[in-house]
Formats: C-alpha cells, sequence, structure tokens
C-alpha cells in the first residue's frame, strides 16, 4: 500500500476552467453569427481564451506538483519544510492546514521520539482532501505517532504554549482571513517557548503585508531567531521554475522562541 497525496492543484478546477472556456466561446459564436453583437462576440472569444490558456497552465503545474510525476515539487517542498522541524522526546507538534497529511507525517517520519498532529478545515474547495485520506496515508507510511482532526487556523482549539513546534505549507494564503499577521500571531500562541515555527507559503506584501516588520516586532516579544526565507532562489527548485510555478515567489518564515 503506497500512500496518495493527491494534489495541490485540483484536478477538477483544471476540467472547469476548459469547460468555462468551451461555453464562452460557444456563446460567442452564437453572439456573432446569430445576434449579430460583434463587440461581445470578440469579448466572450478572447475571455474564452484565457480561461483555456490558465486551464493549461494548471494542467501544467499539475504534473509538476504530482507526488508521482517527474519533479515530484509537492514532495521536495514538504520534505524541505519538515527539514526544521526537531521535536524533544515525547514532544509534539502541530501541522496547521495538514491536507492529506504530507507535511504532517514527513515531520513525523523525522521525528519519531515525539508525535505529530495535522488538523484541516477539509473544505469543498479540495473535496479530495479529508481525514480519512490522512489516516490512511499515515497508515501506508506505517507512522503510529501521529494523528488528526478537524480544526480551524482562525481560532486554535488548544491552550497556550500546547506544542513544541508549529508547521504549515501552503495553507494561510487560502485562508479567508484578511490580517494574514493577525493569523500568524494566534498560530504562535499555541507554541511552547523555545519552540520552532516554520510556515512556507505565498508571503507577497499584498498578502501578507509588510513582512519584514512583522519579523523585527518578533524579535522586539523576545523571539530568539526569526528568519523569511525566499524559496524563489533555487531551495526547493529552480528559479526558473519558482518564477513559472510561484509567480511572485514563495517564502518560508522560520521562527524560534
Amino acid at each position: 500500500m503506497r500512500p496518495d497525496y493527491k494534489n495541490w492543484i485540483p484536478k477538477g478546477m483544471t476540467y472547469g476552467f476548459f469547460l468555462l472556456g468551451g461555453v464562452l466561446f460557444l456563446a460567442g459564436v452564437l453572439c456573432g453569427t446569430v445576434f449579430h453583437h460583434n463587440v461581445i462576440c470578440m469579448i466572450l472569444i478572447l475571455t474564452a481564451i484565457g480561461v483555456c490558456l490558465w486551464g493549461l497552465w494548471c494542467r501544467y503545474a499539475y504534473g509538476q506538483f504530482s507526488y508521482e510525476g517527474k519533479r515530484k515539487l509537492s514532495k521536495q517542498i514538504t520534505e524541505g519544510t519538515a527539514e526544521y522541524i526537531r521535536l524533544p522526546e515525547g514532544g509534539i507538534g502541530l501541522d496547521v492546514g495538514c491536507g492529506s497529511g504530507a507535511l504532517t507525517n514527513a515531520c513525523a517520519r523525522r521525528n519519531p521520539q515525539g508525535g505529530m498532529l495535522g488538523i484541516d478545515a477539509w473544505g469543498p474547495e479540495y473535496a479530495e482532501y479529508n481525514q480519512k485520506v490522512c489516516e490512511e496515508n499515515a497508515k501506508a507510511e506505517g507512522l503510529d505517532n501521529v494523528s488528526f482532526e478537524r480544526g480551524d487556523a482562525n481560532h486554535l482549539d488548544f491552550p497556550d504554549e500546547t506544542f513544541d513546534a508549529v508547521v504549515s505549507n501552503y495553507v494561510y494564503h487560502n485562508i479567508a482571513l484578511k490580517d494574514k499577521q493577525k493569523l500568524l500571531k494566534e498560530t504562535l500562541r499555541v507554541l511552547k517557548k523555545g519552540g520552532t515555527f516554520a510556515i512556507h507559503d505565498l508571503m507577497s506584501r499584498r498578502r501578507y503585508g509588510d513582512m519584514d516588520r512583522f519579523v523585527e516586532e518578533l524579535k522586539k516579544e523576545g523571539y530568539e531567531e526569526v528568519e523569511l526565507i525566499d524559496t524563489t532562489k533555487g531551495m526547493f527548485m529552480s528559479e526558473k521554475e519558482a518564477a513559472l510555478l510561484f509567480l511572485k515567489g514563495s517564502t518560508l518564515l522560520k521562527g524560534r522562541k
């Protein structure tokens, strides 16, 4: 039995773009040939082309991220993020937005002396991800130091300083809360003093605000080591791949208090 960590690019979304592009194209043709609305016809057809091009990009990205594909970018990024987690004997780590359990399990493999808990809202936008998939993947990996449960990153249902480490990968940019720095503070709330926090995400200023200033604020609050690492510089992949797949790039925020 092999684990199936699915794909960060939902296959249904890819097909949805092609379907939408086809509908828009047909609507444009009808507007031009039947109703003779040439301007609307051109707008619809150009929009259809744009939607289909985006679908092609998603299809390409799907192949690159696939755990079974040639590049296995998802695996590289997951394993690379997990390298920052070192649990003490009997310690426990938290994976926020565990999806299919890939990062949770990667951290658990590296820390057999501790345990990992993965939480996720498991919403309809990623319908292939659910608690059962996570548990089956952990079983396939032969891991007995992991568990999974439903949770909300906006309001973590744990007391302050519960975990020895907290980790997350490509999750927070999808969460509706506009103030991502507030979201990070909620995550840090459940981290023990001396614990490690590592999050990999699309940390553009538009999404996260001024992260350099946020890092300085954390240092003033007593965090011993806080670092923003630009992962588009060949850390997990080539710069060309990073520019193509991540547009404005990805960043790893590494912190230890």
